[in-house]
């Protein structure tokens, strides 16, 4: 709907939140033209079906494990044919790059720090195609493919324009770091793929409850709490909820983004509760829309997280027998490096779960024995995560700080001193070529996106655009967290998370610079010239980088003019 009184949008453009706003203060709202919803869907499959062929072009290449693919293909592996992650021969990557499965797998448990949604899904492309490089990279392509889709659908639904919509499937499609990761068997663009459906189910839920409450309140509530009972159901909250939790499975960083939108969602309750009249709307929604809605975002969210460790549940006595007491158990929170700069580890205290020396229980107690369990393979992870790596190094460690200006790409894969004459190279003498995979954002969609979250931190202070918020919020709860963790290495591709939040933005700033009117005119037009320009210098600038993002063959000369900055290297 595009009335005032359900306060749903009108059109980006010139009057971007010009609704019943979070304020409560009405002001005008034009009548965006309703769009064919057969067109919309049609342009978003199109536009993912593009993604998809891009992402799957020469996808077994290079034939080998690039960077972390070592750990989750092979973890993806055993979970699909064993039901849980078993350990590993010490040479079994090359024997399975030579095609064999067999007798590499032991009876014992590993130690995965990373929750299993993500390698459940690998594991799907390897049951299907293989145990191949195709195989364990099939999922990721399909899954970056279809966050096209939903970044289309999400940005149509935000703007009111399939054309807006477009863009903003086709900016993250060009983006390298999405490409890149998309054509990997890592975790993130799992996470990335699930945390945007989630932001697509809160919005989504916006327009349902604005609607729902301008229909069950018609006139101005002038007491009282305003509609409850009606409101408590809502179906766009609960497939929020889901998404959350398959993204906490994949990553824990999805817990940041899960608390921020669901403050976001309180305070856009409240805003459409004091637009119907309603007075202190924020307490009062804090009660009747907030605990409902953390039932729906939070406790579905832990559901589906605990349910994502059924595997490890189903097999939680044979890691009481052989993990239940490990390197992590009873870290100390600081504990200094040794000479080699490793963490010591001077534990000996043989500390164990309490549940790896009790009998096995049997029937309902079975269940709450491997829940017990579980939480404490997660104390082990945490500890992990927060202390573990704080004396490590890595050769692409980059600070956070530094990641929307792409500070330092991960180099995935390598193919170096290719000599001239051989395997295609045609370097003059004295000099060599090379095949390379760098995990690095298109540089002017990032760089561009800097200058739209300000503009759009802007016109969400100033102009009190919820749409804006969404940019805001999304990107601060994806990248900011990461800033208390610069002490230990941490990589570029984690900022992917950030990636939609990134392209909403810019795409929010071209509908402000064309404008929602349709009639010709010199500020639509400088602003299609602006738009159009910005999203073809996108398009260049990832066909200038796509050989360093699909292990192309490239002369030193060549590829040193891809290298804009040292820090690259």
């Amino acid at each position: 709907m595009n009335s005032d009184r359900t306060g749903a949008t009108a059109e980006v453009g010139a009057d971007v939140g010009a609704e019943v706003g979070n304020t409560g203060r009405r002001v005008p709202v034009g009548r965006s033209r309703v769009e064919d919803p057969v067109v919309g869907w049609t342009a978003a499959i199109g536009v993912a079906l593009l993604a998809l062929v891009l992402r799957l072009w020469n996808l077994g290449d290079p034939k080998q494990f690039q960077f972390d693919e070592t750990y989750y293909a092979k973890d993806a592996w055993s979970l699909a044919n064993h039901g849980y992650v078993r350990e590993y021969v010490e040479d079994a990557n090359d024997s399975i790059l030579a095609g064999t499965t067999d007798g590499l797998w032991e009876s014992e448990p590993s130690m995965i720090v990373h929750p299993e949604v993500g390698k459940w899904l690998i594991g799907l492309g390897e049951r299907l195609f293989g145990m191949d490089p195709f195989g364990w990279r099939v999922a990721s392509a399909v899954v970056g493919a279809l966050m096209v889709l939903v970044m289309v659908r999400l940005v149509r639904r935000m703007t009111r324009s399939t054309l807006l919509g477009v863009v903003g499937g086709l900016l993250l499609m060009f983006d390298g770091l999405h490409f890149v990761l998309s054509r990997l068997a890592l975790l993130d663009i799992f996470l990335a793929f699930f945390t945007l459906c989630a932001v697509a189910c809160v919005v989504a839920d916006r327009d349902w409850y604005r609607a729902r409450l301008a229909a069950l309140a018609p006139d101005p509530v002038t007491s009282g709490w305003g509609p409850v009972r009606g409101l408590l159901w809502r179906p766009w909250l609960l497939a929020a909820g889901v998404c959350f939790g398959l993204a906490l499975g994949t990553k824990w960083t999805a817990a940041y983004p899960l608390a921020a939108f669901g403050l976001l969602v309180w305070a856009w309750s409240a805003g459409a509760r004091k637009a119907r009249g309603v007075r202190r709307p924020v307490l009062r929604s804090a009660v009747v829309d907030g605990l409902p809605a953390f039932g729906w975002l939070v406790v579905v969210a832990l559901v589906v997280y605990v349910a994502s460790w059924t595997g490890w549940l189903v097999h939680a006595a044979e890691y009481e027998k052989s993990l239940s007491s490990t390197q992590y158990t009873q870290f100390e929170a600081e504990r200094p490096c040794d000479a080699d700069g490793n963490e010591a580890n001077d534990d000996d205290s043989g500390a164990r779960w309490p549940t790896a020396t009790q009998p096995d229980a049997k029937g309902p107690a079975e269940v709450v024995q491997s829940l017990r369990s579980l939480w404490s393979y997660h104390q082990d992870l945490l500890t992990f995560h927060t202390h573990y790596l704080n004396c490590s190094e890595h050769t692409y460690a980059s600070q956070p700080s530094g990641w929307l200006l792409m500070n330092r790409p991960v180099g995935v894969a390598a193919d170096v001193d290719i000599q001239p004459g051989t395997r295609g190279c045609d370097a003059p003498e004295g000099s060599d070529c090379l095949r390379q995979v760098l995990l690095i954002g298109t540089p002017v969609l990032w760089w561009g996106g800097i200058v739209a979250l300000v503009l759009a931190l802007v016109t969400w202070v100033g102009a009190r655009d919820w749409r804006a918020g969404v940019a805001v919020v999304g990107a601060a709860s994806t990248w900011l967290p990461w800033l208390q963790y610069d002490d230990r290495p941490i990589f570029l591709f984690y900022v992917s998370l950030t990636l939609p939040f990134v392209v909403l933005a810019i795409v929010l700033a071209m509908g402000r610079l064309v404008g929602p009117s349709r009639v010709p005119s010199r500020r639509r037009t400088v602003g299609v010239v602006l738009s159009g320009s910005f999203l073809v210098l996108v398009v260049l600038n990832f066909a200038w980088f796509w050989p360093v993002f699909t292990h192309g063959l490239l002369t030193h000369a060549e590829w040193l003019d891809r290298i804009w900055f040292e820090r690259w290297i």
